[in-house]
């Protein structure tokens, strides 16, 4: 009997896109978008300039692939947050921000180049308003189950949510850019401001 590739094991061509993903990430720790070269990050991946082209066009798509992969990781939270029925609003709204508190943390770099470069790069800026918006969905949920009513206008769940979303992620931005001990204290406030609105 012939045993075939188990369908969940990763093909080599996946490896080798997150083993360049993995390096661009890396090497924007310490170099900016406009300074980082294909060719440094095929060196970093271990693999040649000819094979990155195969996975990327350019550095602008390694980073849009790069902002998408991160994205996935604040989409899945979302998710989470939608589906918990079990938590009370403000428990559901604490794990939520802390939840991408912790993504910040990890992926910093990623995520201040989103910001960053999402009005020079149509992709990456659709990549980046498409994840705060459908946390911004889940969000109004969340308000909506605190007693905050649907309406129209800029006291609607809605409209509150969205602006709270976006709210949060430019106090993460800006704490992000002034370093890693301020990501904590941002988040207390976001929690704390979030709270507020639920709570009158």
């Amino acid at each position: 009997m012939t045993v075939g590739r188990r369908s969940d094991a990763p093909r080599k061509g996946d490896l080798r896109e997150q083993a360049l993903l993995d390096a661009a990430e890396e090497l924007l720790e310490h170099t900016s978008l406009e300074n980082l070269t294909v060719e440094a990050i095929a060196q970093r991946a271990g693999i040649s300039r000819g094979s990155l082209y195969f996975y990327f066009g350019n550095k602008h798509e390694v980073l849009a692939a790069l902002v998408e992969r991160t994205m996935r990781t604040i989409r899945a939270h979302a998710d989470a947050t939608a589906r918990d029925e079990s938590s009370s609003p403000l428990k559901a709204m604490e794990r939520a921000v802390h939840a991408t508190e912790q993504v910040w943390r990890a992926h910093s770099t990623v995520m201040r180049a989103a910001v960053d470069y999402s009005a020079l790069h149509p992709v990456i800026g659709a990549a980046w308003s498409e994840t705060v918006e459908r946390f911004a969905r889940t969000m109004t949920q969340v308000l909506r189950s605190a007693g905050i009513p649907e309406e129209d206008g800029p006291g609607g769940a809605s409209a509150l949510a969205y602006a709270l979303c976006w709210m949060t992620e430019r106090t993460f931005y800006r704490a992000a850019c002034s370093g890693e001990g301020d990501l904590e204290r941002a988040s207390a406030t976001i929690v704390e401001i979030w709270r507020r609105v639920m709570t009158g």
